[in-house]
Protein backbone atom coordinates (compact mmCIF):
# COMPACT_ATOMS: atom_id res chain seq x y z
CA UNK A 1 0.00 0.00 0.00
CA UNK A 2 0.88 3.33 -0.70
CA UNK A 3 1.96 5.37 1.91
CA UNK A 4 0.55 8.86 2.42
CA UNK A 5 3.80 10.84 2.78
CA UNK A 6 3.99 14.20 0.80
CA UNK A 7 7.53 13.47 -0.20
CA UNK A 8 10.11 10.65 1.23
CA UNK A 9 12.61 13.99 1.57
CA UNK A 10 12.02 17.58 2.33
CA UNK A 11 14.81 17.62 0.14
CA UNK A 12 12.34 17.06 -2.54
CA UNK A 13 9.58 18.61 -1.62
CA UNK A 14 11.27 21.97 -1.42
CA UNK A 15 11.94 21.35 -5.23
CA UNK A 16 8.36 22.08 -5.95
CA UNK A 17 5.42 20.12 -6.16
CA UNK A 18 6.19 18.74 -9.18
CA UNK A 19 9.24 17.30 -7.80
CA UNK A 20 7.35 15.72 -4.86
CA UNK A 21 6.63 12.16 -5.00
CA UNK A 22 5.04 9.72 -2.49
CA UNK A 23 6.66 6.06 -2.11
CA UNK A 24 5.54 2.82 -2.26
CA UNK A 25 6.31 -0.66 -1.62
CA UNK A 26 8.25 -2.50 -4.87
CA UNK A 27 5.64 -4.56 -5.91
CA UNK A 28 2.89 -3.93 -3.04
CA UNK A 29 -0.70 -4.50 -4.30
CA UNK A 30 -2.59 -1.07 -5.43
CA UNK A 31 -4.90 0.62 -2.81
CA UNK A 32 -7.44 3.42 -4.15
CA UNK A 33 -6.87 6.12 -5.49
CA UNK A 34 -3.57 4.41 -6.79
CA UNK A 35 -3.72 3.41 -10.07
CA UNK A 36 -0.19 2.64 -12.78
CA UNK A 37 0.82 4.87 -15.25
CA UNK A 38 1.29 2.23 -17.27
CA UNK A 39 -2.71 2.23 -18.00
CA UNK A 40 -2.49 5.39 -19.99
CA UNK A 41 -0.33 3.32 -22.97
CA UNK A 42 -2.81 -0.01 -22.67
CA UNK A 43 -4.98 0.10 -25.72
CA UNK A 44 -9.02 -0.72 -25.14
CA UNK A 45 -9.36 0.52 -21.95
CA UNK A 46 -10.18 4.35 -22.32
CA UNK A 47 -7.93 5.79 -19.57
CA UNK A 48 -6.13 8.00 -21.92
CA UNK A 49 -9.17 9.12 -24.15
CA UNK A 50 -10.33 9.89 -20.54
CA UNK A 51 -7.80 12.23 -19.72
CA UNK A 52 -7.61 13.62 -23.24
CA UNK A 53 -11.10 14.74 -22.59
CA UNK A 54 -11.20 15.74 -19.71
CA UNK A 55 -8.48 18.20 -20.16
CA UNK A 56 -10.07 19.02 -23.54
CA UNK A 57 -13.44 20.16 -21.10
CA UNK A 58 -10.86 22.33 -19.08
CA UNK A 59 -9.32 24.08 -21.51
CA UNK A 60 -13.28 24.78 -23.13
CA UNK A 61 -14.40 25.96 -19.27
CA UNK A 62 -11.32 28.35 -19.60
CA UNK A 63 -12.58 30.58 -22.12
CA UNK A 64 -16.64 29.56 -21.80
CA UNK A 65 -16.22 27.26 -24.78
CA UNK A 66 -18.80 23.95 -25.08
CA UNK A 67 -15.74 20.68 -24.88
CA UNK A 68 -16.09 20.17 -28.57
CA UNK A 69 -15.42 23.87 -30.04
CA UNK A 70 -11.53 23.03 -28.41
CA UNK A 71 -9.35 21.10 -31.19
CA UNK A 72 -8.73 17.29 -29.96
CA UNK A 73 -5.37 17.03 -31.26
CA UNK A 74 -4.34 20.48 -29.38
CA UNK A 75 -6.36 18.76 -26.07
CA UNK A 76 -3.95 15.83 -26.62
CA UNK A 77 -0.60 17.63 -27.05
CA UNK A 78 -1.68 19.54 -23.28
CA UNK A 79 -2.63 16.76 -21.84
CA UNK A 80 0.75 14.94 -23.00
CA UNK A 81 2.51 18.07 -22.04
CA UNK A 82 1.08 17.78 -17.94
CA UNK A 83 1.89 14.05 -17.89
CA UNK A 84 5.48 15.21 -18.98
CA UNK A 85 5.86 17.85 -16.54
CA UNK A 86 4.90 14.95 -13.90
CA UNK A 87 7.24 12.43 -15.02
CA UNK A 88 10.07 14.05 -15.91
CA UNK A 89 10.19 17.01 -12.80
CA UNK A 90 10.84 13.94 -10.13
CA UNK A 91 14.32 12.34 -12.23
CA UNK A 92 15.82 15.95 -12.45
CA UNK A 93 14.73 16.82 -8.63
CA UNK A 94 16.91 13.20 -7.82
CA UNK A 95 19.54 13.91 -10.35
CA UNK A 96 19.98 18.07 -8.88
CA UNK A 97 20.33 16.08 -5.33
CA UNK A 98 22.53 13.41 -6.27
CA UNK A 99 20.74 10.98 -5.65
CA UNK A 100 18.47 8.14 -6.69
CA UNK A 101 16.69 6.16 -9.25
CA UNK A 102 19.09 3.26 -8.46
CA UNK A 103 17.63 1.28 -11.41
CA UNK A 104 15.67 2.60 -14.47
CA UNK A 105 11.89 3.02 -13.79
CA UNK A 106 9.30 1.70 -16.02
CA UNK A 107 5.65 3.17 -16.26
CA UNK A 108 4.58 0.14 -14.59
CA UNK A 109 6.22 1.74 -11.63
CA UNK A 110 5.05 5.04 -11.21
CA UNK A 111 1.16 5.23 -10.21
CA UNK A 112 -0.77 8.53 -9.92
CA UNK A 113 -3.83 9.74 -8.67
CA UNK A 114 -5.54 11.48 -11.30
CA UNK A 115 -6.15 14.87 -10.97
CA UNK A 116 -6.72 18.22 -13.20
CA UNK A 117 -4.88 21.53 -12.14
CA UNK A 118 -1.54 20.79 -11.15
CA UNK A 119 1.07 18.35 -10.04
CA UNK A 120 -1.05 14.94 -9.58
CA UNK A 121 -0.38 12.77 -6.91
CA UNK A 122 2.81 10.25 -8.26
CA UNK A 123 4.39 7.59 -6.46
CA UNK A 124 7.79 5.54 -6.79
CA UNK A 125 8.81 2.30 -5.72
CA UNK A 126 10.53 3.07 -2.45
CA UNK A 127 13.57 0.78 -2.57
CA UNK A 128 14.49 2.84 -6.06
CA UNK A 129 14.28 6.28 -4.33
CA UNK A 130 14.57 6.68 -0.76
CA UNK A 131 17.73 6.07 0.65
CA UNK A 132 20.38 8.21 -1.33
CA UNK A 133 17.64 11.21 -1.60
CA UNK A 134 17.16 11.02 2.01
CA UNK A 135 20.80 10.78 2.11
CA UNK A 136 21.43 13.63 -0.24
CA UNK A 137 24.56 11.54 -1.55
CA UNK A 138 25.35 10.72 -5.57
CA UNK A 139 24.61 6.92 -5.68
CA UNK A 140 24.34 5.32 -9.39
CA UNK A 141 23.05 8.87 -10.62
CA UNK A 142 23.73 12.63 -10.52
CA UNK A 143 25.81 15.46 -12.58
CA UNK A 144 28.83 15.51 -9.98
CA UNK A 145 31.91 15.91 -12.44
CA UNK A 146 30.94 13.35 -14.77
CA UNK A 147 27.51 14.02 -17.09
CA UNK A 148 27.84 10.48 -18.04
CA UNK A 149 25.62 8.91 -15.14
CA UNK A 150 22.85 11.23 -15.70
CA UNK A 151 23.17 10.76 -19.17
CA UNK A 152 21.92 6.88 -18.36
CA UNK A 153 19.59 8.40 -16.52
CA UNK A 154 18.17 10.28 -19.59
CA UNK A 155 18.53 7.51 -21.33
CA UNK A 156 16.17 5.10 -19.55
CA UNK A 157 13.42 7.65 -19.29
CA UNK A 158 13.35 8.87 -22.69
CA UNK A 159 13.98 5.43 -23.96
CA UNK A 160 11.27 3.91 -21.24
CA UNK A 161 8.30 5.64 -19.81
CA UNK A 162 8.60 8.96 -22.23
CA UNK A 163 8.68 7.31 -25.29
CA UNK A 164 5.75 4.86 -23.81
CA UNK A 165 4.04 7.82 -23.47
CA UNK A 166 4.79 9.30 -26.75
CA UNK A 167 3.49 6.58 -28.56
CA UNK A 168 0.33 6.27 -26.83
CA UNK A 169 -0.34 9.49 -27.75
CA UNK A 170 0.65 9.52 -31.55
CA UNK A 171 -2.90 7.94 -32.88
CA UNK A 172 -4.42 11.79 -31.50
CA UNK A 173 -2.97 12.51 -34.75
CA UNK A 174 -0.06 15.01 -32.78
CA UNK A 175 2.80 14.89 -34.53
CA UNK A 176 6.14 13.41 -32.78
CA UNK A 177 7.93 16.75 -33.27
CA UNK A 178 5.64 18.15 -31.06
CA UNK A 179 5.14 15.65 -27.97
CA UNK A 180 9.05 15.53 -28.15
CA UNK A 181 8.86 19.15 -28.12
CA UNK A 182 6.58 18.66 -25.57
CA UNK A 183 9.54 16.45 -23.74
CA UNK A 184 12.38 18.61 -24.01
CA UNK A 185 9.99 21.69 -22.93
CA UNK A 186 9.13 19.69 -19.86
CA UNK A 187 12.71 19.27 -19.36
CA UNK A 188 13.81 22.79 -19.27
CA UNK A 189 10.58 23.52 -17.10
CA UNK A 190 11.68 21.20 -14.02
CA UNK A 191 14.82 22.85 -14.20
CA UNK A 192 13.85 26.32 -14.26
CA UNK A 193 11.38 25.24 -11.60
CA UNK A 194 14.02 23.93 -9.19
CA UNK A 195 16.33 26.95 -9.89
CA UNK A 196 13.08 29.05 -8.78
CA UNK A 197 12.13 26.93 -5.70
CA UNK A 198 15.97 26.89 -4.91
CA UNK A 199 18.66 29.16 -6.65
CA UNK A 200 21.64 27.55 -5.12
CA UNK A 201 20.58 24.62 -6.98
CA UNK A 202 20.70 26.41 -10.34
CA UNK A 203 23.91 25.31 -11.70
CA UNK A 204 23.07 21.03 -10.85
CA UNK A 205 19.56 21.73 -11.80
CA UNK A 206 20.76 22.94 -15.51
CA UNK A 207 23.71 20.38 -15.71
CA UNK A 208 21.24 18.05 -15.36
CA UNK A 209 18.85 19.25 -18.01
CA UNK A 210 21.29 19.80 -19.96
CA UNK A 211 22.39 16.19 -20.27
CA UNK A 212 18.73 15.50 -20.86
CA UNK A 213 18.27 18.14 -23.75
CA UNK A 214 21.66 16.68 -25.63
CA UNK A 215 20.34 13.18 -26.00
CA UNK A 216 19.45 12.20 -29.62
CA UNK A 217 16.11 12.11 -29.15
CA UNK A 218 15.97 15.80 -28.06
CA UNK A 219 18.84 17.56 -29.60
CA UNK A 220 16.43 18.68 -32.27
CA UNK A 221 13.50 19.54 -30.58
CA UNK A 222 15.00 23.14 -28.98
CA UNK A 223 17.13 26.24 -29.55
CA UNK A 224 19.64 27.17 -26.41
CA UNK A 225 20.88 30.53 -27.05
CA UNK A 226 24.30 30.59 -26.49
CA UNK A 227 24.76 33.82 -24.46
CA UNK A 228 22.00 33.90 -22.31
CA UNK A 229 21.12 30.02 -22.06
CA UNK A 230 17.78 30.94 -23.27
CA UNK A 231 15.43 27.91 -24.11
CA UNK A 232 13.15 27.62 -26.97
CA UNK A 233 11.18 24.63 -28.45
CA UNK A 234 11.10 24.41 -31.97
CA UNK A 235 7.47 23.39 -32.20
CA UNK A 236 4.46 24.51 -30.39
CA UNK A 237 2.24 22.39 -27.30
CA UNK A 238 -1.16 24.25 -29.02
CA UNK A 239 -2.66 25.27 -26.23
CA UNK A 240 -3.46 28.56 -27.71
CA UNK A 241 -5.71 27.30 -30.06
CA UNK A 242 -8.26 26.09 -27.30
CA UNK A 243 -8.96 29.87 -27.21
CA UNK A 244 -11.69 31.20 -29.43
CA UNK A 245 -10.01 32.13 -33.80
CA UNK A 246 -6.58 30.03 -31.62
CA UNK A 247 -5.85 33.76 -30.27
CA UNK A 248 -5.06 32.36 -26.78
CA UNK A 249 -1.57 32.96 -25.11
CA UNK A 250 1.86 31.59 -26.29
CA UNK A 251 3.93 29.63 -23.53
CA UNK A 252 7.16 31.47 -22.79
CA UNK A 253 9.49 29.31 -24.51
CA UNK A 254 7.52 28.67 -27.67
CA UNK A 255 8.82 29.04 -30.97
CA UNK A 256 5.72 31.47 -31.75
CA UNK A 257 6.27 33.81 -29.51
CA UNK A 258 8.65 36.08 -31.90
CA UNK A 259 6.24 36.20 -34.25
CA UNK A 260 3.68 37.77 -31.89
CA UNK A 261 6.63 40.05 -31.18
CA UNK A 262 6.96 38.45 -27.41
CA UNK A 263 3.50 39.41 -26.38
CA UNK A 264 0.92 37.16 -25.05
CA UNK A 265 2.87 34.45 -22.88
CA UNK A 266 2.05 31.97 -20.60
CA UNK A 267 3.64 31.34 -17.68
CA UNK A 268 7.19 31.43 -16.92
CA UNK A 269 8.75 28.28 -18.53
CA UNK A 270 8.47 26.52 -15.48
CA UNK A 271 7.02 22.67 -15.35
CA UNK A 272 4.00 23.97 -12.77
CA UNK A 273 2.81 26.19 -15.10
CA UNK A 274 -0.69 26.38 -16.30
CA UNK A 275 -0.31 24.18 -19.32
CA UNK A 276 1.86 21.60 -18.02
CA UNK A 277 -0.39 20.96 -14.85
CA UNK A 278 -3.00 19.79 -17.03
Amino acid sequence: MTEPAAAPTPHLAALGPFCAFETHPDGSALTAPWRQLSELTEEGNGVLRERVASVRASLAANYGRPPEAVEYRGAASVAHLGLMARVIAPALGLATLHGLPSRALTLGDLRWASSLGGAFRLSLPREAVTPAAAEGVQHGYGPGSDTRPVSTLAEDLLAGPVHDLVAAFAPFSVSRHILWGNVASAVNGAATGITAAAPALAHPAHAAALAFLQHPQLRDTHTLNPHNARFTRRSCCLIYRAAPGSTGALCGDCVLLHGRGGGGRVGDGRGGRGRGGR
